[in-house]
């Protein structure tokens, strides 16, 4: 009964963090900015960051299922 909850929140890290990473790539494939207002490369860092800390945090929800 545990694994409903876990499997549905590793599906929104894992949405939340691929869409940003994709999002991201995207706007620097482009030269266009992550962020209007911040320096490029912190903004880029950030994000990709947050992506991937999603993607990981949805790894580590689907393994406790």
């Amino acid at each position: 009964m545990e694994s409903g909850p876990a499997i549905f929140t590793g599906s929104v890290f894992a949405l939340f963090g691929s869409g940003l990473l994709l999002w991201t790539a995207a706007r620097l494939r482009h030269r266009a900015p992550v962020a209007h207002g911040a320096n490029p490369v912190a903004s880029a860092a950030v994000a990709g960051f947050a992506g991937t800390a999603a993607m990981l945090l949805a790894v580590w929800c689907f393994t406790r299922t």
